[in-house]
């Protein structure tokens, strides 16, 4: 059983283009439309960050039992969420907006789509490039996400507030009340210390302090990184400058979801060659492609490509899931000289678990008996025997040997 699948939810106002990117990263049929409001009930489906695989490192290929390698790369699923479209006003139920903050309590880290080029109105309507600021869209859209965790947290405290005298487990009891939020107790505790409350009884938490305390849970439970999209537009590259000062190079990403929609249904059609993330892309026969189709290829590449690199949409899972939520990949196997499963599959599975999970905590994801009957691992590449605390470090194939497998 592999760990609990982490949720990326993709959040923005209307018509910036969230669909758009759903449909790239997961190539799942949704509903795009020049109009407000396309995605009403959430839209599911699963996209796939991309690591170099460990089998380059190991000098075997292997046969993933989840997710796929193309090449030198291991994509691995992750669940991707695009929710309803916000608008100003969504946290006091403007809009979609309580359907929206529904769906939100259950993501990990959000993507929030903002339009670039400035060509869409707060209320999502097309409007001319450089008509609205997209730095402007990012702080209110951001400031609507931290008023609702604000309306949630203050809720639950109150219920939390009237049996803390009494509990002996304070923090036991606090996460119960915001399990709702999908948080877990180390982000409150995370929560606590950055907003400076660790000294301060909870009795004594002004109003002031449980807001501050709020957004901080925000901050570290529910991560924010922004997709500025629509790149190849007019005014673009200006404003994802503007945005990267105001929010820092490490959280803003610039992309372009419809050329990466373009090339990722052209690969899957077998039109060209294409490997999400990289700088290009081969056309495998131009007599299959009409002169339209080609065109778009050519202003992909012109535009998109040769300007930045590559189409962003990859980089910007990745940063999702590597850099936000501080995950890394761990291979489990069963034979750890040939790095297989009991089927012979080689590599057969690619975990994604936190940055200091132990060697026992991945028996548990793997299986509760095999946890409970930990006896000690092995690191495949090393063929060092580790025990319970070893903490896993990036790209480790571990094989778990437990009391069962002595039988």
């Amino acid at each position: 059983m592999p760990p609990p699948e982490k949720l990326v939810g993709i959040i923005g106002k209307t018509n910036v283009g969230k669909s758009t990117l759903f449909a790239a990263l997961t190539l799942a049929p949704v509903e795009i439309a020049n109009h407000p409001f396309t995605t009403i009930k959430p839209n599911i489906g699963v996209g796939y960050v991309k690591k170099k695989c460990v089998h380059v490192e190991l000098g075997v290929r292997c046969n993933p039992r989840t997710g796929f390698c193309i090449g030198d790369y291991r994509f691995i699923p992750v669940k991707i969420m695009d929710v309803a479209g916000l608008i100003p006003g969504a946290s006091k139920g403007r809009g979609l907006g309580n359907k929206f903050m529904d769906d939100l309590r259950q993501a990990d880290v959000l993507i929030h789509v903002v339009d670039a080029s400035g060509s869409t109105s707060p209320e999502g309507h097309p409007a001319k490039p450089g008509s609205y600021d997209p730095v402007e869209e990012a702080v209110l859209i951001r400031r609507e996400v931290d008023e609702w965790f604000k309306s949630v947290v203050r809720g639950a405290w109150q219920r939390f507030i009237r049996h803390v005298i009494a509990s002996k487990k304070p923090l036991d009891l606090l996460a119960q009340n915001l399990s709702g939020l999908s948080v877990k107790k180390h982000h409150i505790v995370e929560a606590i210390r950055a907003a400076g409350l660790e000294n301060k009884k909870f009795t004594s938490w002004s109003p002031e302090d449980v807001d501050l305390f709020a957004v901080k849970l925000r901050e570290i439970s529910k991560p924010i990184i922004i997709a500025a999209n629509k790149i190849d537009l007019p005014g673009a590259e200006e404003n994802l400058r503007r945005l990267r000062e105001r929010f820092g190079e490490e959280n803003v990403v610039g992309i372009s979801a419809l050329a990466e929609y373009i090339l990722r249904k052209a690969a899957e059609k077998g039109y060209i060659e294409y490997i999400p993330g990289e700088p290009g892309f081969r056309i495998k026969d131009n007599a299959s492609l009409s002169n339209q189709q080609l065109r778009a290829l050519r202003l992909v590449k012109r535009n998109v490509l040769d300007k930045y690199g590559t189409t962003g949409v990859q980089e910007l899972l990745n940063k999702a899931v590597f850099e936000k939520l501080g995950l890394i990949v761990v291979y489990p196997v069963e034979d750890h000289h040939k790095y297989t499963d009991h089927a012979g599959n080689v590599l057969p599975d690619a975990y994604l678990v936190p940055r200091g999970t132990t060697a026992r905590e991945l028996a548990y994801m793997i299986h509760t008996e095999l946890g409970k009957t930990f006896l000690y691992a092995i690191n495949a590449k090393t063929g060092e025997r580790v025990g319970e605390d070893y903490v896993l470090r990036d790209l480790d194939v571990i094989k778990i040997v437990a009391a069962a497998a002595r039988r």
